[in-house]
């Protein structure tokens, strides 16, 4: 590592740990140029940097100051309640700054051309970063098989409406799925028919004869990290759907919204194993950065590219933002604040894991190993009545999510949990919430139906 950027980490984390605290004065350049054994040109970049960071700040004549930190508010993570339900990302791990940097070189950079229309495909510098930024997990595509979206979520709707080469029209959906994607393709009436998936993975026999005989268009799958159990498929399971794709001309919608988030090497996508012919493979950065940027990602296969551009038809993601994301990744931000936040989201894992062996002790809750991503499913016994259960935790401000949203409304045959999330829960008070949530459940066992 450059040694500019050994004095940039060392202050920031002094900064970030409260040994520089706001306002106060920074060593003075030749200062810190003696005190770390460099010149002071080196010493001028790494506050430079800081500076352009907006964690210090320049007086002229006196010297480098930290910036004020904002004060929290009374809504902040200090308050009452233990939040299980939010899959936002925790606004305290928000890259501010580093983001705001970004803003201001992309403008610096493409200036007049970031307030054009721009291109329905999205900005080709950014579709360009996206070419090695989705290598890294083995998803190789040229930039021309790479279209920007406003989301994960305009992707799949569009995915919904469109014709496909293979002729089909039934949407083939896990049971339990992404719930927002289930209730559009119920309210605009799309054929859709379902496949059981449990945290013990899904049934490959039965997928196949869906396959076969059900007249499938595509199969919308999260493989990484499902919502909302939590659990990721195997390699076994990844490598068969990919054949069976190909046997039976059936496409794959593989929603790797979460991929960054996961600890887990070699746990390659299905897009991995397919040849790129009948994979479509979605990125969200939504989880990663900030969920109101709305930028995705969707590597289309060849035959699916004419047809998908007609149906986004026009530029719907600002300029701006995806500048700043391809500054943000090519500056190699993303890659460090992705360590950051995949490191906290991992810690509240294990948090949650301990809590739940440290209380479970009457079995009341089955729970799956999950050591990364956002979700643990609490599942639980079939005499629980789950809306009760929900309303009681809430009266106590323990938020937390009913499986029932997660199935299609006809689905009979659902499994009765709390989708726990961990993105927005305190790490001081995870052991609280879960102590709570089981002795809810003892309690709720033993009420009158």
């Amino acid at each position: 590592m450059k040694k500019y950027l050994d004095i940039l980490a060392d202050i920031e984390r002094k900064i970030n740990e409260g040994q520089f605290v706001s306002g106060q004065k920074l060593p003075s350049v030749r200062n810190a140029a003696k005190m770390f054994g460099c010149s002071v040109s080196t010493v001028t970049r790494a506050y430079t940097e800081l500076e352009s960071r907006h964690m210090i700040y320049s007086i002229a004549q006196s010297g480098y100051y930290v910036v004020e930190k904002p004060r929290k508010g009374p809504d902040t993570a200090e308050g009452k309640q233990i939040d299980f339900a939010s899959v936002s990302p925790d606004p305290a791990l928000f890259p501010y700054l580093d983001f705001r940097h970004a803003l201001n070189q992309a403008l610096d950079t493409y200036q007049s051309h970031l307030f054009t229309c721009g291109e329905a495909r999205g900005m080709e510098m950014l579709r360009h970063t996206l070419v090695s930024h989705l290598a890294e997990d083995q998803v190789f595509a040229p930039a021309e098989r790479i279209i920007v979206t406003a989301g994960a979520n305009q992707a799949l709707e569009i995915l919904a409406k469109m014709p496909f080469p293979n002729g089909k029209s039934m949407i083939l959906v896990e049971q339990p799925s992404y719930d927002i994607y289930l209730r559009y393709l119920e309210a605009e009436g799309f054929p859709v028919c379902s496949i059981s998936r449990t945290t013990a993975g899904i049934d490959l026999r039965q997928l196949e004869e869906k396959f076969k005989h059900g007249q499938i268009k595509f199969f919308y799958t999260m493989t990484r990290y499902h919502s909302p159990l939590g659990t990721s498929f195997s390699v076994e399971e990844r490598r068969a759907i990919a054949r069976l794709a190909g046997k039976y001309d059936v496409y794959v919608v593989e929603d790797d919204y979460m991929a960054d988030l996961g600890e887990d090497t070699g746990a390659d996508p299905i897009y991995a194993y397919s040849g790129m012919s009948h994979v479509i493979y979605l990125k969200s950065f939504s989880k990663m950065i900030f969920p109101g940027l709305r930028l995705g990602a969707a590597v289309l296969p060849e035959k699916l590219l004419k047809t998908f551009s007609e149906y986004k038809r026009y530029a719907d993601t600002s300029q701006l933002s995806q500048a700043a994301l391809e500054v943000y990744i090519q500056s190699g931000m993303y890659e460090r604040h992705k360590r950051k936040i995949r490191s906290q989201y991992a810690a509240r894992i294990r948090e949650l894991n301990e809590a739940v062996l440290r209380y479970n002790v009457s079995g009341l809750i089955d729970i799956p190993h999950v050591s990364s991503g956002l979700y643990v499913p609490f599942k639980l016994p079939k005499k629980i009545n789950l809306e009760r259960l929900v309303e009681r935790l809430a009266a106590k401000e323990i938020l937390v999510v009913s499986s029932k949203r997660f199935y299609l409304s006809d689905y009979m045959e659902r499994e009765k949990f709390l989708r726990i999330s961990i993105a927005r829960a305190q790490p001081e008070r995870i052991e609280e919430g879960v102590r709570e949530i089981i002795d809810e459940v003892g309690r709720e066992l033993k009420s009158p139906m």
